[in-house]
């Protein structure tokens, strides 16, 4: 470690916590313009007459439009830069956050729909933009470390999305001398998407003032070697980006693996204040404590998880992720199968024990599948595209991510009007368990192809 860290010119390393914590801070505020959605949930319904199968089908057409808005941005931001994505993506989300804030009193499901589609392309412009940067300024046996750290900025747009969205449900009394007195009734879900974008456009220019796209811009050049093309830059044509990943050994299996983790991570996520209302029976307006506990005890277990793994994958495996995926992907399934089994036999119920047992279990599950989100959605595309092609990569992984939730929201939403809410548990088992063999598949894989080289 200490060779490591001599390794680096004087003021290197402060620089890069600057570059890395203004793009953190852009991507964290990308999740407050996302996770605000599930909050909204409970009001929508009762002002529209949605349904849980509803809000579970707006998730399906969000998670479509990112996923594939990955593929596409993903390809872009080699080409343009990581930054310029970035800032695209940034500005899209602040206007269709106000959109649905200051203009959805239509209140059709295709209003929404298509709110939600819009909003989902410009957010899919974050994850390439950002892991494209990053890898230009993190070594390989530092890129888990970096990707633990990316879960931690993920985790505090949550956070941050889960404090303010209570406080603004709540109702409050604004009094601004000289100009009057701004009275907010509770339940007022429209200001959960009104208010979040602002901190969006306040930090979109820190972002802008403060970011490099590689190290030598910042006048450290030669500091980071890049073991798939060293040359200076980061950009690349699209084609050349296009056919290099496309036609990478090892990305189709861990776009796989990432549909299972997207298929878990979003099910748990934007369902969970349904599920405390609906199966739990609390009152959401009533800030309740048990879901405010379970919410940001998830977002504590989703850093530890994340900067746990990455360090794992980086100090113990050398910068192999696939051996830690597949272990976390199995913990996982065993996780959602004691919750599974407590549900069928009536333990997760209304009342004090239920309220626990709910509350636990989807911690659980938010340790686990986030820390397998950190290192194969944002580690992994580092390691096969380099600084150069690190955006498409990512974009075809993460999109899988989407498509995973998509597929799996979709199902639920058609089996939740048969089984209710004792069909969300086995459904996640499933794709759990078919992570933990994808990433089988990515370790054969691997062993192949260093089989190969060695007899070269």
């Amino acid at each position: 470690m200490s060779t490591m860290i001599a390794s680096y010119p004087g003021g290197f390393r402060p620089r890069r916590g600057l570059n890395w914590g203004a793009l953190g801070l852009m991507y964290a505020s990308y999740y407050m313009c996302r996770y605000n959605f599930r909050f909204a949930g409970p009001g929508m319904n009762q002002e529209f007459g949605f349904n849980t199968a509803d809000l579970a089908n707006l998730w399906v057409i969000w998670s479509l439009a990112y996923g594939t808005g990955q593929l596409f941005n993903g390809l872009v931001s080699d080409r343009i830069g990581g930054k310029a994505i970035m800032l695209i993506g940034a500005a899209g989300t602040i206007i269709c956050n106000f959109i649905f804030g200051f203009s959805s009193f239509v209140g059709t499901f295709a209003t929404f729909g298509l709110i939600a589609l819009i909003n989902g392309w410009f957010q899919s412009c974050g994850a390439p933009g950002m892991v494209k940067i990053n890898a230009a300024w993190f070594r390989r046996t530092e890129r888990g470390t970096f990707a633990g750290i990316f879960g931690v900025m993920i985790q505090l747009g949550q956070f941050a999305a889960n404090w303010l969205s209570p406080f603004l449900l709540a109702g409050f009394t604004l009094t601004l001398w000289g100009i009057g007195t701004w009275v907010v009734e509770p339940g007022n879900w429209r200001l959960l998407f009104i208010v979040p974008p602002f901190v969006t456009a306040a930090i979109a220019v820190f972002m802008a003032l403060s970011v490099k796209e590689e190290p030598a811009q910042a006048g450290y050049p030669d500091v980071i070697e890049d073991e798939i093309d060293n040359a200076l830059g980061t950009r690349v044509t699209l084609r050349e980006s296009f056919r290099t990943i496309f036609r990478h050994p090892l990305v189709w299996f861990y776009a796989a693996a990432y549909a299972s983790t997207g298929a878990v991570r979003h099910s748990s996520d934007q369902m969970s204040v349904m599920f405390f209302k609906e199966h739990l029976l609390v009152d959401m307006n009533s800030k309740p404590l048990s879901v405010f506990i379970t919410l940001n005890l998830m977002t504590a277990m989703a850093i530890a998880g994340s900067i746990g793994a990455g360090l794992i994958s980086d100090k113990l495996f050398k910068g192999a992720r696939s051996p830690v995926a597949m272990g976390l992907y199995f913990l996982e399934a065993i996780v959602i199968t004691c919750a599974a089994i407590a549900m069928f036999s009536g333990l997760i119920k209304p009342g004090p024990l239920g309220v626990f047992l709910g509350g636990m279990f989807l911690v659980l599950v938010s340790l686990t599948v986030n820390s397998t989100h950190s290192i194969v959605g944002a580690a992994a595309p580092m390691d096969i595209g380099g600084k150069k092609m690190a955006g498409f990569a990512a974009g075809v992984i993460d999109s899988f991510q989407y498509y995973g939730s998509a597929l799996s929201l979709f199902v639920f939403g058609r089996l939740f009007g048969q089984y209710g809410w004792s069909a969300w548990y086995p459904l996640m088992v499933i794709f759990a368990l078919s992570g933990g063999i994808c990433m089988l598949l990515v370790m054969r894989k691997q062993r192949r192809m260093a089989a190969a080289n060695r007899s070269q």
